[in-house]
């Protein structure tokens, strides 16, 4: 069965979620911005908030785009080992160079300090439009899967390349499909695309902006939504 994984903030998001039924956490900050890199401190809560549920923590030092200089890249490798042992069940990086093709470099450098956990190639992946070259690249550096949103702003608006990337991907790489996901669309999208599963943040406002900042929540009624849809999915043969 295809998988939910809800981004989430702090640690009753996790909770929420996981009661919820989500099968997957990922973990970052400014949701804003596309996520950035959470402190240590907040993965080790969220971690603990999450149970047995994975929790996967973005690495994305700054705002912009994915490339990443000496210094970014020092950053990633010294979060992605907090993060490890703070108890991150995975990394989720996407390192580029001024092309917008993966830093395969970078990416085995991201690897080797993984070790066992799992390496998820963020929506840098949607980036450059060598679908097939960018499958190979990350399978070549030991990546373990991808989110993506088929280069659209709204995966719903994606589908042709996320069915590319799993064509090219033929199993090696797990495709999760992010970026504007609705509940209720989910069971055609999937067979549509042939995606592993569906990643969305099902948040709602909680506290308005007043100078500094919204805060949102994760709804639990769009997580339990998600599940059931991809649980009500029909088979897609492999």
């Amino acid at each position: 069965m295809p998988t939910v994984e809800i981004a989430v903030t702090d640690p009753e998001g996790a909770r929420v979620a996981a009661a919820a039924g989500a099968h997957r956490l990922e973990l970052c900050v400014a949701l804003d911005v596309g996520g950035l890199t959470p402190s240590t401190g907040l993965v080790e809560r969220v971690v603990a908030a999450a149970g047995p549920l994975g929790v996967h923590v973005l690495l994305r030092p700054r705002p912009g785009d994915f490339v990443h200089d000496e210094d970014d890249l020092a950053a990633v490798l010294r979060d992605a080992r907090c993060a490890l042992e703070a108890g991150a069940a995975g990394l989720v990086a996407g390192p580029l160079r001024p092309d917008g093709r993966f830093d395969d470099l970078a990416l085995r450098a991201l690897r080797e300090v993984a070790g066992s956990a799992q390496l998820t190639a963020h929506r840098g992946v949607d980036v450059h439009p060598d679908v097939e070259g960018n499958v190979e690249t990350l399978v070549a550096a030991g990546v373990d899967g991808v989110l993506s949103s088929g280069g659209a702003a709204c995966a719903h608006d994606g589908t042709a390349r996320l069915a590319r990337t799993v064509a090219a991907a033929g199993g090696r790489l797990t495709i999760t499909a992010g970026g504007g996901v609705r509940p209720g669309r989910v069971p055609e999208f999937l067979a549509r695309t042939g995606v592993n599963g569906v990643h969305l943040s099902a948040r709602r406002l909680a506290v308005p902006d007043t100078g500094f900042g919204a805060r949102h929540v994760v709804d639990p009624a769009l997580v339990r939504a998600a599940v059931a849809a991809v649980a009500a999915a029909p088979e897609v043969p492999s």
